[in-house]
């Protein structure tokens, strides 16, 4: 390892550093680009400005950069280790393919020759699509690799390094910054593409998966190559908008390519034997989400790119990229098609000062295209992901034949980096106190005996509610390692105000073999569970367990709570191509305590209410994603749309039940992105209490009692504050991605994001089902409302927030104003909300 350290000091003796600046603010440039044309060697810029490039005595340096005159820099054997280069601002307009620089002092795209190419470009798009066949197929690997970035040799001679030796053997050099970094992780995957016109179908089938590093050592750790593959997905330059880090990008060939970017047309070149146009192009606005870089645009009639070398430019909104750059080439098939071939992004992230340093490295190749019929067998089944058997067991010999990219040492010798790692008694510690924060859960198993009860969830071993004060509460569950098809899951709870014992238990058998935990998708399950304990009827609504420790802390106050004893039987199955159908038969027993009360119209007090009921529902979720954590199932992307229907019945005279009901409902929601103008999310939903019940039957509107913005839920309205037997509901909420904030001088550095959301509700109550009816007065069948419940009028409830997310690329504050139903006392009309979100 030393004599790698002086190899690589000898190495860097031999460099030239070069730093790029405007000629006339002294600014850096970011990702401009230095070659020796004569020996074909280049370099790029990283987003301060600083390149590095291999010192040739007696060779010009050609620097360049997108709306810069190049320079020439000759380089002999008395040029300083490091120079400055200044480059003078130009922005050019081209005749045609002749390269006749045109100084201009404004982007025009009027008569813009580079403008009217990519008109051509963008119209060709339609003939060079490959789904205009009837049927083709290829077959696509990838290699992603995480690594700590940049590591210096100070570092690795200090104590990390000295106490942990085997590290060193981790170290490489990185082929794409020549920087030294650690590889930790490495995901393989080997998927065939296939695609048929009539009937028109789609599908990946994954012949291979392999996933090695540290994420094995956590349990749940799969979830983090899931979401690193949904941040920085394969991108396709002939889609109108690129999907990455969970945004849109509009694309520089796309069908907004033309307003969003500037081109020039810079020089006409050949890749390879294809003679090609090299434009350059950029955003019209800096801090707009796109890209700038090179396009190598074909100069035949069929206009296709050949090749594009982008990256994200250095002042752009998004959040922890350092840098990050794209490579994607195509060629020519012998039917004459031109395919992508090479997908490659290397992205170097700066999530914190802590963790500063992180490299993705993304390498794609597809290759073995094809354009015969498809065998109908390949398309069997609604799923658009498909698994072979035997894909995650995948031998060496398999990915030697299949891999388009070589693994490097550090990343062929990751099992053994991980089992050293797993040894040393400080990583365990660390290890143990990393799982308990990031999986709320503490295991009770080791290296060489996996968990099989798992302790937890941690954030509900203390907590507060109004009936019990001070809450203590102690909780397991079982995993698949205890039984493949068996889990078990159990608490006891103490409330130290009212001296009650609660409990709640579940028994589940899984259809299918989870690796950790049933809630692993697809869910096919059936449970048996019983329950006795305290709640409010806000809580339903909670995103979280209601005994998280930060639920004692609420803007408002909940009073009105019930006991309640639960026992559920439930059937989930969920299948591949995203329909769930959930069933349960459920019994349950509620007591009214606090503040809550049951009572008849007459006065007469009731002190427990029984009720019986059977429910069955329908979740429609085409193409989304899971990751698990050890607590619950999060959906990977917010971009499927999803549609919900649901009915419960609940049935007199069953088991001891007091009540007949009918609830119906059903909710929809869509995203849906507006290019440089940020994502609209929408969410639609209504429902009806068909039958005459007490108030605790009907429907309560979502009620918020946190702290934290939501939507879907109403941050300002009380708890049980309207009560109805129909209602609908929207929730429209807007994030523009900083779009008004990058215009406006110096708020622009702060990298805020506006968010507003507008929601509400028309509810009504029958008449059946209104205690305030005179004709109602002596019905034995309703209840009087408790107190502060009101029944809505033909005026919507209406909420407004104004948000300011990003602040500090983590924190969301939101400004809540009530619009209507604003006179009753005791309501609040504003108010503040808080979100913490950690989003590119």
């Amino acid at each position: 390892m030393l004599l790698l350290f002086f190899f690589t000091l000898a190495a860097s003796a031999q460099n030239l550093r070069c730093y790029v600046v405007d000629s006339q603010t002294g600014d850096s440039i970011p990702y401009a680009n230095a070659n020796y044309k004569s020996l074909r060697l280049g370099a790029s810029a990283d987003a301060s400005g600083l390149l590095v490039i291999a010192r040739k005595a007696g060779q010009q340096l050609t620097v360049t950069a997108v709306g810069y005159k190049a320079k020439r820099v000759r380089i002999t054997t008395s040029t300083p280790e490091t120079i400055k280069v200044a480059l003078a601002a130009d922005s050019r307009q081209l005749e045609g393919v002749v390269v006749q620089a045109k100084r201009r002092h404004k982007y025009s795209r009027k008569d813009n020759p580079a403008v009217e190419l990519m008109r051509r470009v963008i119209a060709a798009k339609k003939t060079t699509d490959l789904s205009n066949h009837d049927y083709y197929q290829y077959d696509k690997y990838q290699k992603v690799t995480m690594a700590i970035n940049n590591l210096t040799p100070d570092e690795l001679e200090g104590s990390l390094f000295a106490k942990s030796p085997w590290l060193l053997d981790q170290v490489e050099v990185c082929a794409y910054n020549n920087k030294l970094i650690l590889p930790f992780s490495v995901d393989e995957t080997l998927t065939q593409h296939v695609y048929r016109k009539s009937p028109r179908d789609e599908k990946d089938i994954i012949k291979g998966q392999s996933t090695k590093g540290i994420s094995k050592l956590i349990q749940t750790g799969s979830a983090l190559n899931t979401v690193v593959k949904d941040i920085f997905k394969d991108i396709d330059l002939y889609d109108d908008q690129i999907n990455l880090l969970q945004s849109r990008f509009p694309s520089p060939i796309g069908s907004t390519a033309i307003s969003f970017y500037h081109f020039y047309i810079d020089d006409t070149l050949y890749i390879g034997k294809d003679k090609c146009i090299r434009l350059q192009f950029m955003p019209a606005n800096q801090q707009d989400f796109g890209f700038r870089g090179e396009l190598y645009v074909l100069a035949d009639s069929s206009l296709h790119v050949r090749k594009c070398d982008m990256q994200l430019p250095a002042n752009t909104g998004v959040n922890f990229v350092d840098a990050m750059k794209f490579g994607q080439e195509y060629e020519q098939q012998p039917n004459g098609e031109w395919v992508l071939t090479t997908d490659n992004m290397v992205a170097e992230l700066k999530l914190t000062d802590l963790f500063q340093r992180v490299i993705v490295i993304r390498t794609t190749g597809m290759r073995n295209y094809a354009f015969a019929p498809i065998p109908d067998a390949l398309f069997k089944g609604k799923a658009k992901l498909k698994y072979d058997a035997g894909a995650k067991m995948r031998d060496d010999s398999f990915w030697s034949e299949h891999r388009t990219a070589q693994l490097t040492k550090s990343e062929s010798g990751m099992d053994d980096f991980v089992s050293k790692m797993a040894k040393t008694r400080r990583f365990r510690w660390v290890m143990f106190g990393a799982k308990a924060l990031i999986e709320n859960f503490i295991e009770t198993g080791n290296g060489k005996h996996p968990s099989k009860i798992d302790i937890g969830p941690v954030n509900t071993f203390l907590s507060k509610n109004f009936v019990d004060g001070i809450r203590l509460r102690a909780a397991a569950r079982t995993t698949a390692h205890f039984s493949p098809h068996w889990f078990f899951d159990g608490y006891y709870a103490y409330g130290t105000k009212t001296k009650n014992s609660y409990y709640g238990a579940k028994a589940t058998y899984s259809f299918n073999k989870p690796q950790y935990q049933p809630i692993e998708f697809p869910i096919r399950t059936i449970s048996i569970e019983a329950y006795k304990d305290v709640e409010s009827p806000s809580d339903k609504y909670l995103i979280h367990n209601k005994d998280n420790i930060f639920m004692a802390f609420r803007p408002v106050k909940v009073e009105k709570m019930y006991f309640y004893n639960r026992q559920r039987l439930t059937f989930d199955w969920e299948t591949d191509y995203g329909l769930a159908t959930h069933f349960a038969f459920e019994m349950e027993k509620t007591e009214p305590t606090a503040k809550l009360l049951y009572e008849h119209l007459n006065g007469d007090v009731v002190t427990k209410i029984r009720q019986t009921s059977l429910s069955l529902g329908f979740d429609y979720r085409p193409g989304q994603s899971y990751i698990n954590s050890k607590q619950q199932r999060m959906e990977v992307n917010l971009d499927a749309p999803e549609f919900k229907l649901r009915h419960t019945m609940g049935i007199q005279s069953l088991f001891g039940s007091q009540l007949n009901s009918n609830l119906t409902e059903l909710s929809a929601y869509k995203r849906i992105w507006l290019g440089s103008w940020g994502r609209f999310d929408i969410r639609l939903s209504a429902g009806a209490q068909w039958n005459k019940v007490p108030f605790p039957l009907l429907i309560m509107p979502p009620v918020n009692t946190s702290y934290f913005e939501h939507q879907g839920t109403f941050n300002l309205m009380e708890n049980m504050e309207f009560l109805n037997d129909r209602y609908a509901q929207f929730n429209l909420a807007w994030n523009l991605e900083g779009k008004v904030f990058n215009r406006i001088p110096l708020l622009k550095h702060l990298k805020w994001r506006e968010y507003i959301a507008f929601k509400g509700m028309w509810g009504h109550l029958t008449d059946k089902n209104n205690p305030y009816l005179p004709q109602n007065a002596a019905d034995p069948d309703l209840y009087r409302f408790p107190e502060g419940t009101h029944v809505m009028n033909h005026e919507p409830y209406l909420e407004l927030v104004v948000g300011i997310h990003n602040i500090f690329k983590c924190l969301e504050v939101d400004y809540v104003r009530r619009l209507t139903y604003t006179a009753y006392p005791g309501i609040s009309v504003d108010g503040i909300r808080f979100g913490f979100n950690l989003v590119f």
